[in-house]
């Protein structure tokens, strides 16, 4: 995966180099199995033979005392009907898993691949990416083996649940959600711009020489609300489908230093009384962290103020994250949990997690304290020519196949539409398209939950 860090971007700072233990890397795997599944029993899980007891087989050697980003190549094995990626194979052609009397025997080193990709090992320790800072779905394994639509490490764990309940005679349970729905669902928008809708039109009119239309768009600019000025319509819109609309709001309304734009308005007195009425409506309000803020601890605390009345949901702004210095900066500020974590060019799991999780803490190799909930779907990724570039009628069917994962394994699906597609005008990834995903989620009987009620549900 030859990428190399563009000269765009700030040098990135030295990983902390060390070694993960093979307890560490247990006990960071097993934290997320047991908030996974409900009322976890006690089993040993080694690669000795104790009895009764559960050997998984050491594939990883010495890779996690080395600072290498990408592991050999995974073996396919099948699970659940699935053809599924399995790094640290130790024995590609021995039987994925053995039941014996008080013993069960998995072959392959499910605890390290899946503290390998939960950990976003790869991420930490390629130097690989773009021109915004952000490590690349181009330099990413899912990329390179072509799973990023499929939660492998919640196909680990099932292979370990069937492992457990085989040594213990203990059925385990999925983690509940509200009302006994199969999965939860959290609705974001990301407030980036409220007054820009008239510029394309307007830059339209400039080019074919229509000047007559574009000062009747100026002047509408000038003495109407614009068009992407929605967000109490945008609320509406969520609300038909009883679900709660989380606005992440963006206070910086300058370019950042390298001249990425933030916001195109200023949070004054009265845009802040009418988050806080939507507030009251039972919206949630969240932190879209500015350009730069990611990696300045002091910015992102005093952009904070400016927003909530203490640290609680986050996402920054063009998903900019250094996982060498961001999480870090999250948790000292004392945020409840970030929405981060997703690739912008393609919908799927980042970390090949469908469920939120603590991200893990290079330097004192445990989990940190925020809760990860990351975005699998936003509306640029669908349709924006630099990605996906889906034709409308495309979106739907293919969300389809990520959303029966998140399903199937009781997980969350995350969904950023910026307010500014809610705008009639946009047939691509606009109010249409919203409105299909949205159908075919309450039709599966999702719970519709908020960033902070789905942090809740995993402080336990």
């Amino acid at each position: 995966m030859p990428l190399s860090l563009p000269s765009a971007v700030t040098p990135l700072p030295a990983p902390a180099v060390g070694t993960v233990s093979p307890a560490a890397r247990l006990a960071y795997v097993m934290k997320h199995f047991r908030l996974a599944y409900l009322e976890v029993p006690d089993v040993r899980i080694g690669d000795s033979a104790i009895e009764p007891g559960i050997v998984i087989k050491d594939g990883a050697a010495d890779f996690f005392i080395q600072t290498l980003a990408y592991p050999p190549a995974p073996t396919l094995r099948d699970w659940l009907g699935t053809q599924v990626p399995f790094f640290f194979d130790a024995s590609p052609g021995a039987p994925l898993l053995e039941l014996r009397p008080d013993r069960a025997i998995i072959n392959s080193d499910i605890i390290s691949a899946a503290f390998y990709l939960l950990s976003g090992w790869q991420e930490y320790y390629v130097n690989a990416r773009d021109q915004h800072g952000r490590f690349p779905y181009a330099a990413s394994v899912q990329k390179q083996y072509g799973f990023v639509t499929l939660p492998v490490v919640n196909y680990y764990f099932d292979v370990l649940k069937t492992a457990i309940e085989h040594v213990t005679g203990q059925r385990i349970r999925p983690r509940a959600w509200v009302a006994g729905a199969p999965f939860a669902t959290f609705i974001s928008h990301d407030i980036d711009n409220l007054r820009s809708a008239w510029k394309g039109p307007a830059k339209a009119a400039l080019q074919r020489g229509h000047l007559l239309d574009f000062g009747k768009l100026l002047g509408r600019h000038l003495t109407q609300p614009d068009a992407w000025d929605n967000l109490e319509a945008v609320a509406a819109a969520t609300a038909a489908y009883g679900a709660r609309s989380t606005f992440f709001v963006l206070p910086e309304h300058r370019p950042g230093a390298d001249g990425t734009p933030n916001a195109d308005y200023v949070l004054s007195p009265s845009l802040k009384n009418r988050f806080s009425a939507l507030q009251a409506q039972g919206c949630e309000l969240g932190l879209h962290g500015s350009i730069g803020t990611a990696t300045d601890a002091e910015r992102l605390n005093q952009e904070v103020g400016k927003v909530l009345d203490g640290p609680s949901g986050l996402r920054f702004h063009y998903l900019r994250w250094e996982p060498r210095l961001t999480p870090a900066l999250v948790d000292a500020i004392g945020f409840e949990y970030d929405s981060t974590l997703g690739f912008a060019e393609h919908f799927g799991f980042r970390h090949s997690y469908c469920l939120p999780f603590f991200p893990f803490n290079f330097v004192t190799e445990a989990a940190h304290h925020f809760l990860e909930i990351p975005l699998n779907v936003m509306d640029a990724t669908l349709h924006h020519p630099s990605y996906l570039n889906l034709r409308p009628e495309e979106v739907l069917p293919a969300l389809r196949p990520m959303l029966a994962e998140i399903e199937q394994f009781g997980g969350v699906a995350t969904v950023l539409w910026h307010n500014e597609n809610f705008d009639p005008a946009n047939t691509k990834n606009g109010p249409q398209q919203f409105a299909e995903l949205m159908s075919y989620l309450q039709q599966r009987g999702t719970a519709f939950l908020t960033g902070a009620e789905i942090c809740q549900a995993f402080r336990r």
